[in-house]
């Protein structure tokens, strides 16, 4: 098997195929084409809404909803804890999540590079199927094209997600206010040390994992608990916490009080951080989320979701304060502050 992080299932062996890579006539629109969207794209997502094979998805939807979009061009394709193709399923429903929205269907565009391994691309197909599975979505309309060599870096995916507000959601950040608590839904900066420690010259000997996973059952329950008490989600991707933090401290002009020593972090990821002089606060998440909730609620909603298989190192690191508006203030543990400012630049390339 050619890379050593392929996990393919002996339960969902793949077919026959009279090709082992990807080839420019797979883009063709002909024979080939046909070939690799029967026997194995559409063989493995199917579902009655996808198996009519239409331009477009017929989809049957009351009330609000929310729509998000994202394209995905990490590299390596392959990483700790996961691929390019669970990821891209993550990462959508996750945008959905912070919406309020419970993920319905989700649409799915391959870009692939001439020469990509078809061990690869099924491993990355089962990868997305597990996903949805697990987030409860359905992949429903697509599109796959082919590139000449070396002007793809083997795939990337472009998703969108359409998904239903839940009816208790009241997620919009201007209802934010003084005296409301931050609270994480677990430690921070994991995936992205988990990416640069595959990255050629950076691996430093660890088995940390990416922390990519699906937070919509986590953000829905939530909701149903709480109601109009939660009142922002946001998953720190890019330009992680910090990022995250000042789009909101400066769109609403509030200030934010965070506590250091109650920010989740792994051993590994601080000792990774440190060795490659990363601030934690800047380094993408994939399976953290941020939620502003009422100050009266903050310590219910920290236990609750430390309730949650998954979210026990939940943690209330933060409040929302009248001082310095527009600011995110880092306190430590030993009576020091300094300002935690908007990523300038880009620390960490090709994480998502």
């Amino acid at each position: 098997m050619s890379n050593p992080n392929l996990r393919m299932s002996l339960s969902c062996p793949m077919p026959k195929l009279d090709f082992d890579i990807i080839t420019l006539g797979h883009g063709s629109g002909g024979l080939l084409t046909n070939q690799l969207l029967d026997k194995v794209i559409l063989d493995v997502l199917q579902n009655p809404i996808l198996d009519k094979r239409h331009d477009g998805a017929f989809l049957e939807m009351n009330g609000p909803m929310a729509f998000t979009t994202d394209s995905f061009v990490i590299s390596p394709i392959f990483f700790p804890g996961g691929n390019i193709g669970d990821l891209a399923i993550h990462g959508t429903v996750n945008d959905l999540a912070m919406s309020g929205a419970t993920p319905q269907y989700i649409s799915l565009a391959f870009i692939i590079e001439e020469g990509l391994n078809m061990e690869e691309l099924w491993e990355i197909l089962h990868s997305i199927k597990h996903a949805t599975q697990q987030a409860g979505v359905k992949v429903v309309t697509g599109d796959t094209k082919v590139v000449e060599r070396g002007k793809g870096d083997k795939i990337f995916i472009n998703t969108s997600g359409i998904g239903a507000i839940h009816p208790k959601a009241k997620i919009d950040a201007t209802r934010i206010q003084k005296g409301d608590k931050v609270i994480l839904s677990g430690p921070i900066a994991t995936h992205g040390i988990a990416i640069m420690s595959q990255r050629e010259g950076l691996q430093f000997g660890t088995s940390l994992t990416s922390d990519s996973q699906p937070l919509n059952a986590a953000t829905l329950a939530l909701i149903e608990e709480f109601d109009e008490h939660i009142k922002f989600f946001r998953d720190p991707t890019r330009g992680g916490v910090a990022s995250s933090l000042n789009e909101v401290a400066s769109s609403q002009k509030i200030g934010i009080d965070l506590k250091g020593h109650k920010i989740p972090m792994l051993d590994e990821v601080r000792g990774g951080c440190e060795l490659l002089g990363l601030d934690p606060l800047y380094v993408a998440n994939e399976g953290v989320f941020i939620a502003i909730v009422a100050g009266s609620k903050g310590e219910e909603v920290e236990d609750f979701l430390k309730n949650i298989d998954g979210f026990e190192q939940a943690s209330l690191v933060g409040e929302v304060v009248e001082e310095h508006p527009s600011q995110v203030i880092l306190h430590s543990g030993i009576g020091g502050k300094r300002v935690v400012h908007m990523l300038v630049g880009e620390q960490l390339p090709r994480i998502c």
